[in-house]
C-alpha cells in the first residue's frame, strides 16, 4: 500500500475515489487522517481494500459500493485463469470477501451484485473480455454516483428557500460520495447560486465524522458552517436557527424506515417535536425491497475502544466498563417529512416510491 499527499486543500477538486489502471490500484482519501492530515492511499490487495472498508478509510455508502465496484475489478486482473467457470468461481469468492468488510450499508453488496451479473452475464467470453466489461461497468457506477447525487440536490433545492438554517448529522458530504454527497448535495448547489445556507453540522460522536469530514469540506468549500456537539441540537432547534434537517443513510427498509449513523433517531425526535421537516437524501442503489422494516436491519457494533480511547491522551472511561457502540439507529418512517432520491421527493415513501421512479 502506497501512501501520497494530496496536491490541493479545495474538497471540490479532491477525488474522493478513483481507479488508477497503470498501478492496478483503488485510490482514496484516507478519512482517518483527517482533517488534519489530506493523504491519499493506494490500495491494491484485497486485504487492504477490505481493511480500508471496515477501518472507515473509505466511508458513506454510495462511496463504499464505488470502492467495492473498483476493488472487486483490481480482483478480477488477479485471477489467472482462461477458464470461464473458475473464473466465476473465484470472482464470487473475492466478491464474498468484500461484502463480508461491513453489514449495514445496502450499496456494497448492491455494487458487488452488479459486477457479479457481469460475469454472470459473460459466459463464452474470453477473461480478457470479460476484464474490461468489469472495468467499465465499475467506472459506470462512480459515474452514476455523481449524477445521481447532482439530482438529488436539485430536487432537494426545491424545499429551501435562500438563508435557510440547516442542519446535517455525521458526514453524508463529498467525502461519502463520489461528488457532492447525498444531504449536502443540496448545500453545495443551493452555494453555487447564492443561497447562503447557515448549516450545523452535530459532531457525531463518537467517530466525530461531522466534526472531522462534514464542518472539514464544507468550511473548504467557502460555506457558513457551524460545528455543534451532538447534544446542543435541541438548543439550536429550540432557538429558532433551523429551518430543515437534511441526513443521508446507509439502508432504506420498504417500509420507508432508514439506518444512518447512530444519533439520527434522536435528530428526527427533536426535529418532529419542534415542527422542522426532517429530510433524508438517499440514492436508489439504497433502497432494501427484501427488507420490510428497519426492524430488520443489521446494526454492526463497533469496537469500544471507538468510545473510551479513540481521540483521548489518556483512556476516559474506567477500565472494564461495559461499552454499547452501535454504528447505526433506525429512523421511523413517520418521523421523517420525505425521503429525496435522484426520483424525486416521496413524502410517503413505501407508497409512491416503486411507483413513481
Amino acid at each position: 500500500m502506497k501512501r501520497g499527499k494530496l496536491m490541493t486543500t479545495n474538497i471540490l477538486d479532491m477525488e474522493t475515489l478513483a481507479l488508477d489502471e497503470e498501478e492496478r490500484a483503488l485510490v482514496i482519501i484516507d478519512q482517518t487522517k483527517l482533517p488534519n492530515k489530506a493523504e491519499y492511499l493506494h490500495l491494491k490487495t484485497q486485504g487492504e481494500i477490505w481493511t480500508a472498508i471496515r477501518e472507515l478509510q473509505v466511508r458513506g455508502a454510495p462511496a463504499i459500493g464505488d470502492a467495492a465496484a473498483i476493488g472487486i475489478y483490481l480482483a478480477a486482473l488477479e485471477i489467472d485463469t482462461d477458464d470461464y467457470d473458475e473464473f466465476a468461481r473465484r470472482f464470487h469468492t473475492a466478491a464474498d470477501y468484500l461484502n463480508s468488510s461491513r453489514p449495514t450499508a445496502v450499496n456494497l453488496s448492491w455494487a458487488l451484485n452488479r459486477m457479479e451479473n457481469i460475469v454472470k452475464n459473460a459466459e463464452g467470453k474470453s477473461t480478457a473480455e470479460i476484464r474490461t466489461l468489469l472495468r467499465d461497468e465499475a467506472l459506470r457506477i462512480k459515474q452514476e454516483d455523481i449524477d445521481i447525487c447532482k439530482k438529488i440536490g436539485e430536487h432537494a433545492l426545491t424545499l429551501v428557500k435562500p438563508g435557510y438554517g440547516l442542519l446535517t448529522h455525521c458526514n453524508a458530504g463529498q467525502l461519502a460520495t463520489a461528488k457532492y454527497g447525498t444531504a449536502t448535495a443540496v448545500m453545495y448547489l443551493g452555494h453555487k447560486k447564492g443561497y447562503n445556507f447557515k448549516i450545523y453540522a452535530d459532531e457525531t460522536r463518537p467517530l466525530l465524522q461531522g466534526a472531522r469530514l462534514t464542518a472539514y469540506e464544507l468550511s473548504a468549500a467557502g460555506m457558513d458552517v457551524t460545528l455543534i456537539c451532538d447534544n446542543m441540537a435541541a438548543t439550536v432547534m429550540k432557538n429558532g436557527w433551523i429551518d430543515a434537517v437534511f441526513v443521508g443513510c446507509d439502508r432504506v427498509a420498504a417500509n420507508g424506515d432508514v439506518a444512518n449513523k447512530i444519533g439520527t433517531s434522536g435528530v428526527a425526535i427533536l426535529a418532529k417535536h419542534y415542527g422542522i421537516p426532517f429530510y433524508v437524501c438517499a440514492p436508489s442503489s439504497t433502497i432494501d425491497r427484501n427488507t420490510a422494516t428497519g426492524a430488520n436491519i443489521c446494526i454492526e457494533q463497533r469496537p469500544s475502544e471507538e468510545v473510551t480511547d479513540m481521540w483521548y491522551k489518556e483512556r476516559m472511561a474506567p477500565k472494564g466498563v461495559n461499552v454499547y457502540n452501535p454504528a447505526f439507529d433506525v429512523t421511523d418512517h413517520e418521523l421523517i417529512t420525505a425521503i429525496v432520491t435522484e426520483g424525486g421527493i416521496f413524502k410517503n415513501f413505501a407508497r409512491d416510491f416503486v411507483r413513481e421512479l
